[in-house]
C-alpha cells in the first residue's frame, strides 16, 4: 500500500511541475521590433529580419500584421486551462516606395476588453391589430378538419 501512495505522489508531482506551453505566430516580436528603423528599413529588410506577414490589411496593403501567443498550462488544479503569457502584435506602414513609416507594437496591457451590451431590439408590430386577427380566423378555419363531406 505504501508504495502505491509513492507512486502516485511522484506521478503527481511530475505533472505539476511540467508545464505545456503553445505558441502561435512568430517568436520575439520585442527583440524585431527594436532593431526595425523607420525610413531606412525597406520591405525586403522586413521581410529578411522577421519573415511574410501574418496578415496583410485588406483596406491598405502597405499595413502588414505580425502576430505572436504564447500560452501555458496554468496548473494541474485548474485541470489543464490555459493562461495568455504573451499576446503581442506588430503592426508595420509601409509608404508606396516600400519604406518603413510606421511602426507600433501592442502587448497584453494594451488590449481592449470587449463590452457587450444585454440590452434587445423590441418588436415593432403587435399582434392584437384588426388584420392579424382576420387573417388568424381565417387560418384557423382553412386549417381545421373538415366536417362530414359529401360521400
Amino acid at each position: 500500500m505504501k508504495k502505491l501512495y509513492l507512486f502516485l505522489f511522484i506521478f503527481i508531482i511530475n505533472c505539476g511541475s511540467n508545464k505545456v506551453s503553445n505558441y502561435h505566430g512568430y517568436k520575439s516580436l520585442e527583440s524585431h521590433f527594436n532593431k526595425l528603423e523607420i525610413n531606412k528599413s525597406s520591405k525586403n529588410d522586413i521581410i529578411k529580419l522577421i519573415g511574410p506577414p501574418s496578415t496583410i490589411s485588406e483596406f491598405d496593403k502597405n499595413k502588414w500584421f505580425y502576430l505572436e501567443r504564447l500560452k501555458t498550462n496554468q496548473s494541474l488544479i485548474k485541470l489543464g486551462n490555459q493562461k495568455i503569457k504573451k499576446n503581442n502584435i506588430l503592426i508595420v506602414q509601409l509608404d508606396n516606395r516600400g519604406l518603413l513609416i510606421e511602426k507600433k507594437m501592442l502587448d497584453l496591457s494594451k488590449m481592449n476588453d470587449l463590452v457587450y451590451f444585454e440590452k434587445t431590439t423590441q418588436k415593432e408590430f403587435k399582434q392584437d391589430n384588426f388584420i392579424y386577427n382576420l387573417f388568424t380566423g381565417l387560418r384557423e378555419k382553412i386549417n381545421s378538419p373538415t366536417r362530414n363531406r359529401g360521400k
